[in-house]
């Protein structure tokens, strides 16, 4: 499978918020998107589902064009995961139950309660089935959402700032997760984040942007420091720790 994106641009009152963005990314990858606040992570994001319409481009996922469906077919291939979600009174399978909206008519099937299960199984969320949405930490907040996006079984995931207001250890139990469940189930992965170290610890591609545009599509194993000043403006200096490339801050005062 290839999620292939070609020339997408966006404004906002004649504004361009993205311009000209390209790449392509395989099954089983996780593309980090990376850039400083406003340089329209968010917004590209959203175009690649049609939740905002792009000016112009292309979003071809197996040779479909999905710009062209409606939200529901397009729902059925692509889960969005948001920056902010509300915090209802669902119960955890309920608000699961939600992602296979898209696949239903008229009502919820055994089928449909059978793949909630099995998501929740999967997720180690059984515990949490019946517990309000509202009564969770951070951390589990996230993985109910994950798990209601694979509920709508997507080939493609869009997840924007997945790791957002959560401590270290959930920030690496979310990207783990969501690691784990793009390799097993053969996803691809859209990812805007902004902590360099999550991203080249658990992406495959990253795509920088700077003034809303892309500046470099490239594997994790070749940003170089000179990448990172150019887009962030900062100095750093690139380490390897136990196999992992870490970025170091050389910040003056």
């Amino acid at each position: 499978m290839m999620l292939s994106v070609a020339d997408i641009e966006f404004s906002y009152n004649s504004h361009p918020v993205v311009k000209d963005i390209s790449f392509q990314l395989d099954s089983g990858m996780i593309l980090g998107v990376l850039g400083v606040n406003g340089a329209g992570k968010s917004t590209l994001l959203k175009c690649l589902n049609k939740v905002l319409s792009p000016r112009k481009g292309s979003v071809i996922l197996n040779q479909e064009e999905i710009l062209a469906m409606k939200g529901t077919e397009i729902a059925k291939r692509m889960a969005y995961m948001p920056q902010k979600y509300s915090e209802d009174v669902l119960t955890v399978f309920d608000a699961v139950l939600l992602g296979r909206k898209p696949h239903i008519r008229w009502a919820a099937s055994d089928n449909d309660f059978q793949i909630v299960e099995n998501i929740l199984a999967s997720m180690n969320l059984e515990s949490f089935a019946l517990r309000p949405v509202n009564s969770l930490s951070g951390g589990e907040m996230q993985k109910v959402v994950i798990a209601r996006a694979l509920a709508q079984e997507p080939k493609v995931l869009l997840l924007d700032e997945p790791t957002s207001n959560l401590d270290v250890k959930n920030q690496f139990d979310v990207m783990g997760m969501i690691r784990r469940i793009v390799k097993e189930r053969e996803l691809s992965a859209v990812v805007s984040i902004h902590d360099l170290n999550l991203a080249l610890r658990f992406a495959d591609m990253i795509l920088m942007m700077k003034h809303h545009q892309v500046y470099r599509f490239i594997h994790k194993k070749d940003v170089s420091p000179e990448m990172i000043h150019e887009v962030y403006g900062i100095e750093v200096s690139l380490t390897k720790i136990e196999g992992n490339t870490v970025v170091v801050p050389l910040y003056k005062e």
